[in-house]
């Protein structure tokens, strides 16, 4: 962490602007959930299930070797289950 050279003042500017940036991502932040909710509608609406959407994006996330292990550890847990 920085060491602010003028110990306790504050720069009145500075943490203005600091705060109105954060105020702004929260507010894209918020705008972009929406969207995606909204997308989430249409899907559902277009006879997709979210869950399983959802599902599909964090496995595309994943590198290859890694989607494999888990399609192996899955196909392990559900035979030692009975599934």
């Amino acid at each position: 962490m920085m060491k602010n050279p003028n110990h306790g003042a504050i720069n009145n500017e500075q943490l203005l602007t600091i705060i109105q940036r954060i105020e702004k991502l929260n507010e894209d932040s918020a705008a972009i959930a929406a969207d995606i909710k909204e997308i989430f509608s249409e899907a559902k609406s277009a006879g997709y299930d979210p869950k399983y959407i959802r599902q599909m994006i964090r496995l595309r996330k994943l590198d290859p070797d890694e989607l494999d292990e888990a399609d192996e550890l899955t196909k392990m847990y559900r035979d030692a289950l009975g599934i």
